[in-house]
């Protein structure tokens, strides 16, 4: 089965925040699984480029918005690569494949009568690109960069949205899982309720975009430019090919709140309009914050990702984002929280268990994992559990299928304690129930570690080379008792070694 995932495209007027991580990370934890599943995967990141934003911090930085798209865009193809994100491809919204399919396909709206001239005014908040109705304002301010908005008229060209109207309500009529969560899927379907109004999709003040075909006085409005590349890069993402309909249409969209907008209603009816197929699914995640913001570049509150890969590795931070914020929830983030994190669930839970078990499996068989009979304890915490996660999955529900398997983690921890290996081995009439103690913990760890992969893929990785485990990684081998004994186990590093923060200064 195709599985096409993608991440929104990042602007490219800043350079990237943890928010950006998480988005990538999300998308890539999904498509990681779902190729442990079998299925032929596509995943999508890239940045988008054009628009008033990157030319007015270009000017701001006294450089072109090419230039700074070139210098930011490398920016977050580095993001990708150092959070260990297995994209296929990385589009750029300045690609010419990318800008001459943007083309065609606003110049085929053009013709079939869905885009027509006029004159648009209204509160314009030039951070997000965007147009706010009067209910969207928060003391007249912008609800996302609490910034006071100008109000603009200007000449563009419409897309005729409001002929959408049924169109798209019987769209969530006949799909309740058309967006999640659920109360995003509500927000979607209270904002078509009300009334839909045409929108601009022209600019005529800028000249940093995609030309109009037809009018070449004015760009294309870069959020029309940037939803298209889900579609667009299909077309050259593989050099002889074309993958569109192969992977079209995308099974599962993952962004923000703040553009859910852009890609429940206005995506749907271009979509619609071009007598293109619709998304399966939108997964509309919620806002890291820190101090109860949003974490933004113009708000001065963000948390390097890289400085924290640097101290902790890129593992902790993939498994953090998605252990102490429900995904699909907002939920506040720290530095302080990732030591906690780090130490009381990586370091110890899992790192530390994985140590134990290998040097009793070392110490009592010689470091070979016994033939023992699979504990009856370990096999009722195990029962059914790929099918568990994978349902997680198949919600995006990362952070569901997280604790579903942290679940089992404590239950192998809590086993060990009870079971007292170190004591059994001090009586030889208890070596068979000894081999059958080593046995599940070693099997318990291999389960664990292989459900593990898409959210941990290096650590587990190292673990399940340490446990002897053979290349099979796939989620049907994530099953307790899959696997005899008889491996030969080897050495491992401590998977998350104890961090040495440098002291704060002191205070003179």
């Amino acid at each position: 089965m195709p599985f096409y995932v993608t991440t929104p495209i990042y602007y490219v007027n800043a350079e990237p925040h943890l928010g950006h991580a998480y988005s990538t990370i999300a998308a890539d934890i999904l498509a990681r699984h779902m190729r442990q599943r079998g299925e032929d995967v596509f995943f999508l990141t890239g940045t988008d480029e054009h628009g008033e934003p990157v030319a007015q911090a270009a000017e701001r930085l006294g450089t072109t918005p090419r230039e700074l798209a070139d210098r930011n865009s490398v920016r977050f193809r580095d993001l990708a690569a150092r959070v260990n994100a297995t994209n296929d491809f990385f589009i750029r919204t300045s690609d010419p494949e990318h800008v001459a399919e943007v083309r065609r396909i606003v110049q085929g709206l053009y013709d079939s009568g869905h885009v027509y001239a006029g004159v648009y005014e209204g509160w314009y908040c030039d951070r997000c690109a965007d147009f706010k109705t009067e209910s969207e304002l928060v003391d007249g301010k912008c609800p996302i960069h609490l910034i006071t908005l100008e109000k603009r008229h200007e000449e563009n060209y419409f897309f005729r949205l409001s002929s959408f109207q049924e169109a798209l309500e019987r769209l969530y009529a006949e799909n309740r899982d058309f967006v999640s969560p659920g109360s995003r899927f509500n927000e979607a379907l209270n904002f078509i309720r009300q009334g839909l109004e045409d929108i601009s999709i022209s600019r005529s003040a800028i000249s940093w975009g995609v030309p109009v075909p037809w009018d070449e006085r004015h760009v294309i409005y870069v959020w029309i430019d940037a939803l298209l590349n889900y579609y667009t890069a299909l077309a050259y993402a593989r050099e002889g090919e074309d993958l569109t309909e192969r992977f079209w249409p995308a099974t599962v969209h993952v962004i923000g709140k703040d553009i859910l907008k852009f890609h429940a209603v206005i995506w749907p009816a271009m979509l619609m309009a071009s007598g293109l197929e619709v998304p399966e699914r939108l997964f509309i995640h919620g806002y890291l914050l820190m101090d109860e913001h949003k974490m933004s570049k113009s708000l001065g509150n963000v948390i390097d990702p890289f400085q924290v890969m640097d101290l902790y590795g890129t593992d902790a931070l993939r498994f953090y984002l998605f252990r102490e914020v429900g995904f699909g929830q907002d939920g506040n983030v720290s530095t302080e929280g990732f030591e906690t994190r780090y130490t009381t669930e990586l370091a110890n839970e899992y790192g530390n268990l994985a140590s134990r078990t290998l040097a009793m499996v070392s110490r009592y068989r010689d470091g070979a994992v016994p033939a023992g009979e699979p504990p009856a304890a370990l096999v009722a915490v195990f029962e059914g559990a790929p099918e568990a996660i994978a349902a997680c999955f198949d919600r995006s529900d990362i952070s569901g299928a997280l604790e579903q398997i942290w679940e089992r983690v404590r239950e192998l921890n809590r086993f060990v304690a009870e079971q007292a290996p170190w004591q059994l081995a001090k009586d030889p009439a208890q070596a068979e129930r000894l081999d059958s103690v080593l046995y599940g913990l070693v099997e318990g760890l291999r389960v664990v570690s292989l459900l593990l992969l898409p959210i941990v893929p290096e650590a587990a990785e190292r673990l399940l080379i340490a446990l002897g485990a053979a290349h099979e990684r796939s989620l049907v081998a994530a099953r307790f008792g899959a696997v005899a004994g008889g491996a030969q186990t080897g050495e491992l590093p401590q998977l998350f070694p104890k961090i040495e923060r440098e002291p704060e200064p002191s205070a003179a």
